[in-house]
């Protein structure tokens, strides 16, 4: 079980790290999200993957999970919520300033420059 996990938090992280470095701004708002996905997946497994067993230790229970991390994790989805939807308002500002969403926002005619042609 947890090196399930463990594959499905590094092929998340790796992705979220292939969208990032794109050049276009949508596959990096779902890199973003994407690194989010993963952190909180790694948050909610630090408090051990057990099955069936309660947040909270009472009397006649043995184990219980540990609810910090199950905390973290929901407080962790209503901030990258909010992330999204300013990152998501940035880049839609930044498309409709432009008519492009490249991330590096190079201005048009460089390559006539580099080829000499100004």
């Amino acid at each position: 079980m947890e090196m399930l996990v463990a594959s499905a938090i590094g092929i998340m992280t790796a992705g979220g790290i292939y969208l990032v470095l794109r050049l276009r701004t949508f596959p990096v708002i779902l890199g973003i999200s994407l690194l989010t996905y993963a952190v909180n997946v790694f948050l909610f497994a630090s408090g051990r993957l057990t099955i069936g067993a309660p947040p909270v230790l009472r009397d006649s229970m043995s184990s219980y999970t540990d609810p910090l991390p199950q905390a973290l994790v929901l407080t962790a989805i209503v901030i990258s919520f909010g992330m999204t939807a300013v990152v998501v308002m940035i880049g839609l500002g930044a498309f409709l300033g432009s008519n492009d969403d490249h991330v590096d926002d190079q201005p048009t005619g460089l390559e006539d420059q580099a080829e000499g042609k100004s």
